[in-house]
């Protein structure tokens, strides 16, 4: 078992923080000293870690996007789930934890970019790092379902991917105004159980 040092410790939960106050303020609102109190670091100590807050905000969106990787790695592993399903149990996990949470937050990735996707070069390329990661594993979820024959054929796997994510995108924003899951559920009712399925001849 890898056992992480404890500088490697402190910047893990120093990202953790990060990730939780850029989802609730925002970039520019965010304060390095709110989340250097919390994992009580004094903020001298900061640029030992990221020499900026700017790089700082490109590490917590790698940070951020981990999880959602693993997770749905998981799915894909499951033996008994084609690819299809593996996404929709996936999608139907986040919506239901999106709706525990009271609908905040929404999606790092997504907030950045509107706030500063074209005026950071090192946040930008975190953000398309981690775009291009996340659309790639669902690309391999929907090629496995074309395979496994429950994915329609007549459109690729990467054009139905980056329909997901930009359609699960808008939805979030919407989520957030309307305070209700009903965006969520209808890019999953509309594309996993219906536009990506395969149409069984008859």
């Amino acid at each position: 078992m890898l056992t992480l040092k404890p500088k490697q410790i402190k910047k893990d939960k120093l990202l953790e923080q990060g990730v939780n106050l850029l989802l609730e303020k925002g970039y520019h609102a965010a304060g390095l000293k709110e989340i250097l109190d919390t994992v009580r670091i004094p903020k001298g100590s900061f640029y030992s870690y990221f020499n900026s807050k700017e790089q700082f905000a490109a590490e917590a969106v790698s940070h951020y996007i981990e999880p959602f990787i693993q997770r749905l790695t998981t799915h894909l592993q499951n033996p008994g789930a084609d690819g299809l399903s593996a996404l929709k149990t996936y999608y139907s996990e986040l919506i239901a934890e999106v709706e525990q949470t009271g609908f905040k937050g929404g999606c790092l990735l997504g907030n950045l970019m509107g706030e500063i996707g074209d005026t950071s070069p090192l946040c930008q390329k975190a953000l398309l790092d981690a775009v291009e990661r996340y659309s790639n594993l669902q690309k391999t979820a929907l090629e496995r379902g074309q395979q496994q024959g429950k994915v329609r054929l007549d459109r690729s796997a990467k054009s139905m991917a980056n329909l997901m994510l930009n359609s699960w995108q808008g939805a979030l924003l919407r989520m957030k105004v309307e305070q209700s899951v009903d965006p969520l559920q209808a890019v999953c009712r509309d594309l996993l159980d219906d536009y990506f399925k395969a149409r069984v001849n008859i």
